[in-house]
Order: structure tokens, then C-alpha cells, then sequence
């Protein structure tokens, strides 16, 4: 990927009618994020069909949340969304709950408007798998650090170990 693609980006909230894109491109970013931290038997029930499904209750979120997708030539290549925190006592009001860009289009910049589209510049906060130094090194340029919160979390019947990032 170029620097084009960045101008050739679409960053638009996400709309009923994108559920189906959106669980494809879930599935393919959960597979290309999580493979050396998930067995591939995890893997075998993941399908872009029940992710769209629970896109579809993602998308019937309220104002609070702000939830967009990035497209490149009309096709959705990453998703963002943040709102409430969900935490018992969270460190801040507003929470990133994911940000999901394909392999492909890493290093172009998009990542950056997906994320300055849900954030922007106020205070937030987010859970990052321990073992993903590429995530880490986009919120450390986004002035996220470590607060010494972890937890372990289910995923596909397995666990991923967070840790929670602050800004």
C-alpha cells in the first residue's frame, strides 16, 4: 500500500447495511491479529456470518457510541468504535473498544483516521492484548500509557492477556 490510499479513504460512520462487510473484515482482522495468540481450533467456529451477527447488534448502538468504518474504493477495510467506559471504576469516561485494520492496509495511515474519527483528541482509555507490539507502538504515538491494569479475557474459548492503555 501507498500513501494514496490515504487520500483515497472514505471514514464514515457505520450504517445498518454494513453489517455483512463488517463481519468479513472483523473475522480476516481477528485472524491476522490474534493467530500466534490463539489456537487455530479456536479459530475453526469464527466466521465472517457470526460476526455479522453480532454486528448487527453493534450497529443498533446509541449516540453515545461513535462507531466508523474506512473504505477503500467502496470496500470496508477497517471499523472503529468507542463510548461509555464499561469498567467498574474506569480511569476515564470514554472507552476505544476496538479498532480493526486489515494487514494490507497497515502503514498507510488509515488506522490513524479511523482512530481520530471514534477519539479524537480527548481523554480515553482501552485494553490491548500484552503480546501486540505493533498496537502498542500506535498508542504510544497517540500519548497512551500503561496504567499497571491487566485482566485476562476470554476469546474463543481461549484467554488473552490485556493490559490497559490510558491517554
Amino acid at each position: 500500500m501507498s500513501t494514496e490510499v490515504v487520500a483515497d479513504v472514505v471514514v464514515r460512520p457505520i450504517r445498518d447495511s454494513d453489517v455483512e462487510a463488517l463481519g468479513r473484515v472483523h473475522a480476516t482482522c481477528w485472524h491476522e491479529t490474534y493467530d500466534h495468540l490463539i489456537s487455530a481450533a479456536a479459530f475453526e467456529h469464527l466466521s465472517p456470518r457470526r460476526m455479522a451477527e453480532l454486528w448487527n447488534h453493534y450497529a443498533e448502538r446509541g449516540e453515545e457510541y461513535s462507531q466508523f468504518a474506512a473504505l477503500v474504493d467502496g470496500e470496508i477495510v477497517g471499523f472503529v468504535g468507542s463510548g461509555p467506559a464499561r469498567d467498574d471504576n474506569p480511569p476515564r469516561d470514554r472507552e476505544l473498544y476496538f479498532i480493526y485494520l486489515l494487514d494490507a492496509y497497515h502503514g498507510t495511515g488509515i488506522g490513524q483516521k479511523l482512530f481520530d474519527a471514534a477519539v479524537g483528541t480527548e481523554p480515553v482509555y482501552l485494553w490491548v492484548a500484552s503480546d501486540n507490539p505493533r498496537a502498542h507502538r500506535f498508542y504510544a504515538r497517540n500519548g497512551f500509557i500503561a496504567d499497571g491494569a491487566d485482566q485476562r479475557v476470554p476469546f474463543l474459548g481461549e484467554e488473552i492477556h490485556e493490559v490497559r492503555l490510558v491517554r
